[in-house]
């Protein structure tokens, strides 16, 4: 195995999550009597670029299916901050009717909605059919196709240059991080800004955040490592921002390296001096992470057998890449979680990849009234425990795993 940003061949392992089928890979209930396809879940770490990237096993392909169910839409939250990005975007760079934005990553339309309310030209690039969909259906144009150098060359020659480009968690999501992110410097006009958001590697091993490790996630990353790959196709990094999002997130704006006229900024310079402080350019920052991510396997798992001896009733909410990392590294099966609750209509009446669970709407909550419900997207903790508040009417509680187990009344 070789780094997939430097071509390395010095790298060590990080951590082994056992395996588990790709997360997203829901099942119909057709489906239950067939077969699965597991693949194992290990992670390296390239001690010459420091990007930590998964052992590839699944087909791009596999991975992201035109049935493709995640929607950005379904969390008010992450509305909310792709609103305020737009926001203060058009105004820092000035954006308007002449301009152009591209969004890579266009999801179903939850951020250029609000470039198009502006009145500023925009167009996404969104390979999985049914959120290219669902975007097109709020009157966006989408381009429903991988990104890279050559689809860039492309957008070029029908004039879709760029005056702002966004890809907001999707540099994880590319086999090729190299040819992805040169496509952002062809696409890009000359003094145009580039915006790259991504949960921070610092997060993930600090805060023991092992179940944001899945197939479909090729890269863990930091600025040290996003800015190696930078470099190498004439991009260079000149601000970043911290923000709260999916437990702790950077947002990376680059320029060309040669005709981009931002300042680099003092936020870009404490972000890359605190990464370096912490050792995140050297193996000992990475050790000791399998034998905490298997405290918290160990814990969770003991949590639901206690659950059950007493004859307490568990269910989950959130039907979410991350908690299926965490139900099939445990081994969890509808004995221990009965059903998970999901907003997402494009995901009830399915079940869970690997562990079997039956995915069903928030109402059957409500109905069965649980003991307890568990939150597989922690990141989204506070919103989900808001919603769903009327549980402590009958005594329920909410529990999350990650980064340790607590149970919340």
């Amino acid at each position: 195995m070789k780094c997939r940003s430097c071509g390395s061949s010095n790298l060590s392992l990080f951590v082994d999550l056992g395996s588990a089928p790709p997360s997203n890979a829901y099942l119909e209930e057709e489906a239950l009597s067939g077969i699965e396809k597991w693949f194992p879940l290990r992670v390296f770490t390239c001690e010459t670029c420091w990007l930590v990237q998964t052992e590839d096993f699944a087909d791009f392909d596999e991975l992201f299916s035109d049935e493709y169910a995640y929607f950005s839409s379904f969390s008010d939250s992450w509305l909310t901050h792709a609103e305020r990005y737009v926001a203060e975007c058009v105004d820092r760079f000035g954006l308007d009717a002449n301009s152009n934005v591209v969004e890579i990553a266009a999801n179903d339309g939850y951020l250029l909605q609000h470039v198009k309310e502006r009145g500023v030209p925009c167009l996404g690039v969104e390979p999985t059919k049914s959120t290219a969909q669902a975007a097109r259906e709020k009157g966006i144009e989408i381009v429903e196709e991988f990104f890279g150098r050559k689809l860039a060359q492309i957008l070029v020659e029908q004039g879709k240059s760029a005056d702002l480009m966004a890809a907001n968690n999707v540099l994880a999501h590319v086999p090729d991080i190299v040819d992805f992110v040169a496509g952002f410097e062809i696409l890009l006009k000359p003094e145009g800004v580039a915006t790259f958001e991504f949960p921070h590697l610092q997060n993930l091993v600090q805060l023991n955040q092992f179940d944001t490790i899945y197939h479909e996630h090729f890269s863990y990353l930091s600025l040290i490592a996003v800015e190696a790959v930078c470099k190498q196709v004439g991009l260079k990094v000149f601000d970043v921002e911290r923000l709260s999002t999916h437990g702790g997130s950077l947002r990376l704006f680059v320029q060309k390296e040669k005709t981009g006229a931002q300042e680099e900024t003092q936020q870009y310079r404490d972000v890359l001096e605190e990464e370096l402080s912490l050792g995140m350019n050297t193996s000992a920052f990475y050790q000791s992470f399998q034998r905490r991510t298997e405290k918290v396997k160990d814990d969770f798992l003991r949590f639901l057998l206690d659950a059950k001896e007493k004859g307490a009733t568990v269910c989950g909410y959130g039907a979410a890449a991350k908690g299926n990392t965490l139900l099939n590294f445990a081994g969890v099966r509808p004995d221990l979680v009965s059903f998970i609750a999901d907003r997402n209509p494009a995901k009830q009446g399915q079940y869970q990849p690997g562990s079997r669970i039956p995915i069903v709407s928030p109402d059957e909550i409500d109905k069965q009234k649980p003991d307890y419900v568990v939150i597989f997207p922690w990141n989204l903790s506070d919103e989900i425990m808001s919603q769903l508040k009327h549980i402590r009417e009958w005594g329920g509680q909410f529990v999350t795993a990650v980064p340790e187990l607590k149970v919340s009344k």
